[in-house]
């Protein structure tokens, strides 16, 4: 079936390029079970799962002159095995050399001939684990009709569900001349909407602000963001090379609720306060200038319920969208509790706050939310130019109940963000099973003391647990 890209998705195809590729990552860490978890039980997952995310099955294909825009079609070439890949770490492998590993993958740009995702089973991991890497093209998941991969393989019970044997035949691939004729018919049927989306595609081009009616975004959401200008200047802009460095961090979950009952504020503000407190260490560590007025405007964009109304809202009602907030990281307060009241201010008045979904919920959308949900945080993100922000944190509440993919039990979850445009650091964090996990990615040259941020962030974490207790 050949379906049209939207503007959006067209633009994260076209508008990439080696420095900043629009790949959306995550890293699971699983307890590698008594017999392993053998490279033929994870195709056979993942085979048993594509039929709920059809595009991965899909590639891409351009219109001749550029007069319309790209088209889905199946891969009638389809190879699991391409997609699919085994690697491992000189035993025993240590988490600085698998985060090396996973610096260097997502790094590697994706044949745009063939379906845009990759995924790595890494053996010979330490402490009796394994890892699984995907890379999904930013294109390819929109969070609505098309979720992450890693969304639908993860399920809540050891033993996974049957599923019914899947007949895939694809479509016939269209020629160039059948797709020139599309494009000219939808020209002649409707000229004035294909104009407007030309114009659309070349606005986008020159000035990368995105359509947002994927998403639903209200007028006033562009509006606001627009009037807030240009960032602070910060050594988080730089021009980004094509290397990365990646690093993680992890917390309990109990600790955010302690801070978050004591203050009376939301787990993702502590979040924020958290991220405000280490950068403002590395800051400093750098010898960079910091006043009492310092900040840092981070893109946090926020999971929320369709419903305004949030009276009823709780564990058991899907999430909806993910709306974009912009928040002044405080970084030149010194004091901990300060940082966190202003931006649980900030929070407070976002007209998205009521309806804010926080770690404390259960997300019921089947599977595993968190990968999707990253995924339409940087869509949200990648809709307002790069100038207007430092830094990209997303925040995505998952399960807090133990999760399995292909039977073995899931011990963490990292997103492995991408970097936007001029902006060196990039930060994603799920919660899973009572703990926060924190994803740090990272331009190799403009960042090299990444690793710094994860301690960092635990003397961060520390000061507000010592002032709530």
């Amino acid at each position: 079936m050949v379906t049209r890209l939207s503007a959006s998705d067209a633009s994260f195809f076209r508008l990439e390029n080696s420095a900043t590729p629009m790949y959306v990552g995550s890293l699971q860490i699983l307890r590698k079970p008594r017999n392993g978890l053998s490279y033929e039980t994870l195709l056979a997952t993942v085979e048993h799962r594509l039929p709920q995310i059809p595009r991965y099955r899909q590639k891409v294909r351009e219109v001749s002159y550029g007069l319309a825009r790209p088209v889905w079609i199946d891969d009638r070439d389809f190879d699991i095995t391409y997609h699919i890949r085994r690697s491992a770490l000189p035993s025993p492998g240590s988490d600085a050399q698998l985060h090396e590993l996973i610096a260097r993958l997502a790094a590697r740009p994706l044949d745009k001939s063939r379906p845009l995702w990759e995924m790595y089973l890494v053996e010979g991991l330490e402490k009796n684990r394994i890892a699984i890497y995907t890379k999904s093209h930013q294109s390819l998941v929109n969070g609505m009709t098309a979720l992450e991969i890693g969304h639908v393989i993860a399920d809540r019970t050891q033993k996974p569900p049957q599923f019914d044997e899947d007949i895939w035949i694809p479509a016939r691939e269209p020629s160039d001349r059948q797709l020139l004729l599309g494009a000219l018919g939808e020209w002649i049927a409707r000229p004035t909407q294909q104009a407007a989306a030309m114009r659309s595609a070349v606005t986008e081009a020159v000035t990368n602000t995105g359509q947002l009616i994927d998403l639903g975004r209200r007028a006033a959401d562009v509006a606001r963001i627009v009037a807030r200008g240009t960032a602070p200047n910060s050594p988080l802009n730089a021009t980004v090379s094509r290397n990365r460095r990646f690093s993680v961090a992890s917390a309990s979950l109990e600790d955010f609720r302690l801070i978050r009952a004591r203050y009376d504020c939301d787990i993702n503000d502590v979040v924020l306060a958290v991220v405000a407190g280490a950068l403002r260490n590395w800051l400093l560590s750098r010898g960079e200038p910091v006043t009492a007025t310092t900040a840092v405007r981070a893109m946090a964009p926020m999971s929320v319920y369709a419903d305004t109304d949030t009276d009823g809202a709780g564990p058991g009602q899907a999430i909806g969208e993910v709306a974009p907030f912009l928040v002044d990281l405080p970084v030149g307060e010194a004091n901990a509790v300060v940082r966190l009241s202003q931006i649980a201010h900030a929070t407070e008045t976002n007209p998205t706050a009521a309806s804010l979904v926080d770690a404390r919920t259960i997300i019921t959308l089947s599977g595993f939310a968190p990968p999707t949900l990253h995924a339409m945080g940087v869509r949200v993100a990648t809709s307002f130019s790069a100038r207007q922000f430092n830094l990209l944190i997303t925040n995505a509440p998952g399960a807090q109940n133990q999760m399995y993919i292909a039977g073995t039990k899931l011990l963490e979850s990292y997103s492995v963000p991408p970097l936007l445009h001029n902006q060196a650091l990039a930060i994603g964090v799920t919660s899973y099973n009572g703990t926060l996990y924190f994803g740090i990615n990272a331009d190799r040259d403009a960042m090299s003391d990444v690793d710094m941020l994860p301690s960092l962030m635990r003397e961060s974490l520390d000061e507000l647990l010592e002032a709530a207790r």
